[in-house]
């Protein structure tokens, strides 16, 4: 099995995640305008009780394999890894199965008690078999993740992407004549057949290597030595219990967030249809905007946990700093120019993607600022975990998402307010969490960010929004898209120019990047 470097194994990871970003974009345009606000609305109104009973049900498992199998490796004890794989695999599928026949027969009463609005049952029923399927996927995940190979989990995630893409569009399209929930549910079965294919091929990834051969050749011995099972399956919950505590707080607060913001709506008066479809525009519009550059820093957590727990088992501090410093400047000078965007030119850009709608882009305006401290979160708190200070990084997340929720209760609730209430919670939230967790990395490694860099990166912002603000105000471009497009593209260039010239990124950063690295060796 091919084992790469932790920044090639990063950047495999994120090209992969751009890819996926700008295919899983295409949905994200076209099915607001298939079946609207509102139908948006009840697509993802079942998503946070769906994380929730993922985040149980897989939790911490994908990076408590990970972590043990990268120092299993590390010792050259592959038997381990085996047995790590195995018993990771029957503990997810039991749950995953009994937790799957539990959302099935729960449904009425869930969706009538707990979700805001009854006509999300369909969608609840069309997404409960991606249970099972993330499951499997998330082992095998976090295996190759320990075994440093990002190939399979690149080539999984863009399968399941253009599987998902395709035919969420199609049989939302197919269905939508029948009424806005049964497309709604129609798009959540797409869902479901493109989990089923990322599964599918990170398993046929296992099967034509080596391992699987291993796996089955060793079993009898495994039956034999059974304690070697019950031990790896205890350090695996040691670790895994106190990062799915720490997640669940997160998915808690989500699945919260989603009920307490149509509930605070509805105190304030506003109609159930018109709240399900601003919760829509937040939740399917706004924050799917805002998360495209974290296809980075996911790409940077994921690889961190093996590279950090390897660095850990030899007390290599110097690799853990460099590597922890790598992804912050990372996470720091790609996020930037995004925010810019994000802000100067929210408007056209929600126009341009969602049609006439003024509301979503004053919403992406006031939460672009928050931008930059959800691309820090992800590394932070993968440094976090990979030290074993889970139990930090679940006092954070329970602080912040105790101070959200309060804030969502008593701001949304206020006519005046309202969802744009909402969003400063949870832009304070975001905030507050990212800080601690950055205080509790720095106190626990004695680590610092360089503070330069982020004179170099404001710097090459505020270039950036010269140049838009030129381009917006040129009167011999009389096409709004054009005015769009151009601002964009000069502004980013121009930003590539300075953090060049400022030595942000040079030809050795360069050099690391899989396949086109060659190019600048000379």
């Amino acid at each position: 099995m091919t084992k790469q470097s932790f920044i090639k194994g990063t950047m495999i990871l994120l090209a992969a995640g751009m890819i996926n970003r700008i295919l899983g974009f295409v949905p994200r345009i076209m099915l607001p305008r298939i079946i609207g606000a509102e139908g948006i609305g009840l697509y993802q109104m079942g998503y946070p009780f769906l994380i929730v009973v993922i985040t149980i049900v897989t939790g911490g498992i994908p990076l408590a394999i990970a972590k043990l199998v990268a120092e299993s490796e590390s010792k050259g004890e592959g038997e381990r890894s085996r047995s790590i794989l195995f018993v990771s695999l029957i503990l997810t599928v039991t749950l995953s199965t009994l937790f799957t026949l539990f959302c099935f027969l729960a449904a009425p009463w869930i969706t009538e008690y707990l979700l805001t609005d009854e006509r999300v049952y369909y969608t609840f029923l069309s997404m409960s078999p991606i249970i099972i399927f993330v499951s499997i996927s998330a082992v095998f995940r976090g295996y190759f993740q320990g075994r440093q190979n990002m190939i399979p989990t690149a080539v999984s995630s863009i399968t399941e992407t253009i599987v998902r893409s395709i035919t969420m569009l199609l049989f939302s399209y197919i269905v939508l004549p029948y009424g806005v929930e049964y497309a709604a549910a129609a798009a959540m079965v797409g869902v479901v057949f493109g989990e089923l294919a990322g599964m599918c091929i990170l398993l046929f990834k296992y099967k034509n290597t080596d391992e699987r051969r291993h796996l089955i050749s060793k079993r009898s011995k495994y039956n034999r030595i059974k304690e070697n099972h019950i031990q790896n399956l205890k350090r695996m919950l040691n670790i895994s219990i106190p990062v799915t505590a720490s997640k669940l707080v997160g998915s808690g607060s989500y699945f919260l967030e989603s009920i307490m913001i149509v509930q605070s709506l509805a105190i304030a008066g506003v109609a159930t249809k018109v709240a399900t479809a601003q919760y829509g525009m937040l939740q399917g519009m706004v924050i799917p905007i805002l998360l495209l550059p974290s296809a980075l820093t996911y790409s940077l957590s994921v690889s961190l946990v093996p590279s950090l727990s390897e660095a850990a088992v030899k007390k290599d501090m110097k690799t853990i700093h460099k590597r922890l410093h790598q992804s912050l400047r990372l996470a720091l000078v790609t996020g930037a120019p995004f925010i810019v965007i994000m802000y100067f030119l929210a408007e056209p850009l929600c126009t341009f993607l969602y049609g006439e709608n003024t509301e979503v882009g004053k919403m992406l305006k006031m939460m672009a600022p928050a931008a930059i401290f959800i691309y820090f979160q992800a590394p932070l708190q993968a440094t976090l975990q990979a030290l074993n200070k889970a139990g930090t990084a679940l006092l954070n997340t329970f602080i912040g998402a105790s101070i959200k929720l309060t804030l969502i209760y008593v701001l949304a609730a206020k006519l005046e307010m309202g969802i744009l209430g909402a969003i400063i919670a949870i832009s304070i939230n975001i905030i507050l969490v990212t800080l601690l967790h950055l205080r509790s990395v720095m106190s626990y490694l004695n680590f610092y960010m360089e503070f330069m860099d982020f004179i170099k990166v404001g710097f090459g912002g505020i270039v950036m929004t010269i140049v838009i603000f030129i381009m917006m105000l040129q009167p011999w471009i009389h096409s709004n898209l054009a005015k769009f497009l151009l601002s964009c593209i000069l502004s980013v260039i121009s930003y590539l120019m300075v953090i060049v010239w400022l030595k942000l990124i040079d030809r050795y950063d360069l050099v690391r990047i899989p396949w086109f690295g060659k190019y600048f060796t000379k």
